[in-house]
């Protein structure tokens, strides 16, 4: 039998002549933190409202526990929503807002106190029962809005950019506190965010999404570590990225030309002469003073930026191009001005197929 909850088929959706979903096929596991990430317009938001039936899909089926829901009204589906608005009712106190779902099913009053109770204890708002949301802050609105979502025991619960609209110290805490939520109650979260690095840190799983298609499916340190499309490597995190072809390859190492001067890379499935892309870390960039067998990629050190825990040092190469390395404390060896020899350990860096 399988383990996934929510199934995607050939899913797709047009607005119009617009397509801005394509072809989508995903099985979402039970029980796990997926996260569908990527620029605005790149079809998450449409996809998670058409898991949760506030859009009809063009074409293909959505299944939850393996039964279809197209027909089915978004109250008649198994899941809830959370949006970035939180929507909540501003004339109904904490507790109402909470019950809501549970009085429109018209369940018993003792049992209705008993389960908001149980929510207020979850979100860590006990005391906040007689409050509007008018008297709430960001955060407290948002835990809320998660608890009236959880009241109803949703086998998933959909996530709109639910942290969109507070400040950064907030934001930071609230993951921590949605992640544990997740963990606790073993409900299936479909997230979706344009924040890289809140993907990283709360998923299980992240679908990244461009154009209406899913570029990569992977753990977060499968995406960051393994990116598998040009796209995917320069939209997360931090990356150096080289155009160029395939010039030698031997015991699985692969020397690549690019306009920037000559490198290496591990790769397999690659022919002379075909063009690649290669992405490296600013992590796992290295300068030296002196050249490095495999390595022309010469330049000069432009500037160091301090951040607090590392410094973030630029060089510039050949062609006006411009790659980037860290380190945890100044390198005194270099200074604005010098001439480097810039290089890499080949299996730190990525050989990513070039589209056709």
């Amino acid at each position: 039998m399988s383990d996934s909850i929510v199934s995607l088929i050939d899913v797709e959706k047009s607005f119009g002549k617009n397509k801005v979903v394509k072809k989508m096929n995903v099985e979402i596991k039970e029980g796990e933190f997926l996260t569908l990430l990527g620029p605005s317009g790149c079809g998450k938001t449409t996809t998670l409202r058409m898991i949760a039936g506030f859009e009809e899909a063009t074409s293909g089926a959505i299944k939850v526990q393996g039964e279809s829901v197209e027909d089915k009204e978004p109250f008649e589906r198994d899941v809830n929503t959370v949006f970035q608005n939180y929507a909540l009712f501003p004339h109904m106190s904490v507790f109402d807002n909470i019950a809501y779902g549970l009085k429109i099913r018209k369940r018993p009053k003792d049992e209705i106190t008993k389960r908001v109770n149980e929510m207020l204890d979850l979100v860590q708002l006990k005391g906040y029962e007689n409050r509007k949301p008018d008297a709430l802050s960001g955060g407290q609105k948002q835990r809320v809005a998660i608890a009236r979502a959880l009241i109803n025991n949703p086998k998933v619960l959909l996530l709109d950019e639910p942290l969109g609209a507070l400040d950064l110290k907030l934001r930071k805490q609230m993951q921590v506190e949605l992640k544990r939520l997740q963990k606790k109650l073993g409900i299936t979260f479909v997230y979706v965010t344009h924040d890289q690095e809140e993907a990283l840190t709360m998923s299980d799983r992240i679908a990244v999404m461009n154009e209406g298609v899913i570029e990569q499916l992977a753990t977060p340190r499968e995406i960051y570590d393994r990116p598998f499309t040009k796209f995917v490597a320069g939209f997360i995190g931090e990356s150096n990225i080289f155009d160029g072809k395939v010039k030698a390859l031997h015991d699985g190492i692969l020397d690549v030309e690019t306009s920037s001067g000559t490198m290496k890379v591990k790769g397999s499935g690659f022919d002379v002469g075909e063009s690649i892309h290669v992405s490296i870390r600013p992590e796992y960039v290295k300068v030296n003073s002196d050249p490095v067998e495999g390595f022309d990629l010469k330049g000069n050190v432009k500037d160091y930026i301090y951040m607090g825990t590392v410094v973030k040092t630029s060089v510039d190469l050949k062609d006006n191009i411009e790659i980037k390395y860290s380190r945890f404390e100044k390198d005194e060896d270099f200074k604005e001005g010098d001439s480097v020899n810039i290089y890499w350990n080949p299996e730190r860096a990525v050989a990513i197929k070039a589209k056709k």
